[in-house]
């Protein structure tokens, strides 16, 4: 992996499933859900029609669990042929409202990396969901003090980060993106001339995906303890590049 250090002045993390557990929660609601419908299909269909749904339904409804929720509704829905009961319903908001008060788990390391990064580098969060659920995760993490600004939005597209980089002042040169999904986190990043660093979670939502010869092409860090490698690293080489000059 090679990054030019000398030229990195911002740092910015992804959120979910970078610096907290996320993805496990809507896998263990996905499941409740699915054992909710058994009574009238077998999982892998309404797994894979769940699935379907959920994605033609990111452009109406965005990234988040409110989203996921209308999701599985209208799947029950669909699948039942309307013959779901109210009680039912009832169960799926129930394990939404679940979700939404889900602890918020910080990954190993993270605060320590936060720690030995701060006053070092200027520190965004640039997350993607809904803006309530987010605002409200950070709030509950007790990280929120160790960034310089918070960018919460619909969707992370070249465009969304150009405009990120462009509010806040910052060259593409000077700005490094850390997450773990190469689609969202990376790709985009990479396509402005910035840098990127790839920490994947140990499990994807199918969405967030790519290719595997795609990954091939973008080397992977374990974990965030790398990360505090690379930063240690990042901050030698910065020191001896000013001595140097």
């Amino acid at each position: 992996m090679t990054l030019n250090s000398s030229q990195i002045r911002v740092i910015a993390f992804d959120a979910d499933d970078t610096l907290w557990r996320n993805e496990d929660i809507f896998i263990h609601a996905q499941d409740e859900f699915i054992n909710l419908l058994l009574p009238y299909h077998d999982e892998s269909y309404v797994r894979s029609h769940l699935g379907e749904v959920q994605i033609n339904n990111l452009e109406h409804f965005g990234y988040g669990i409110k989203g996921f929720t209308l999701s599985m509704i209208e799947t029950a829905i669909e699948l039942t042929e309307g013959r779901i009961t109210g009680n039912e319903i009832h169960e799926i908001i129930q394990l939404a409202k679940c979700m939404l008060a889900s602890p918020v788990e910080l990954l190993p390391n993270v605060e320590s990396l936060l720690s030995q990064l701060k006053g070092q580098f200027r520190l965004l969060v640039i997350t993607k969901g809904d803006l309530l659920d987010q605002e409200s995760k950070l709030a509950r993490s007790g990280i929120a003090d160790y960034f310089d600004a918070i960018e919460i939005v619909s969707d992370k597209t070249s465009a969304a980060y150009q405009q990120i980089l462009q509010r806040h002042k910052i060259s593409a040169e000077h700005f490094l993106m850390v997450g773990n999904s190469l689609k969202s986190d990376i790709l985009p990043v990479l396509d402005l001339g910035a840098q990127a660093l790839h920490v994947p979670y140990h499990t994807t939502w199918d969405h967030e995906k790519v290719a595997d010869e795609t990954l091939l092409h973008y080397p992977q860090l374990g974990t965030l303890s790398d990360v505090a490698q690379v930063t240690d690293w990042l901050n030698l080489s910065t020191t001896m590049d000013k001595k140097a000059v």
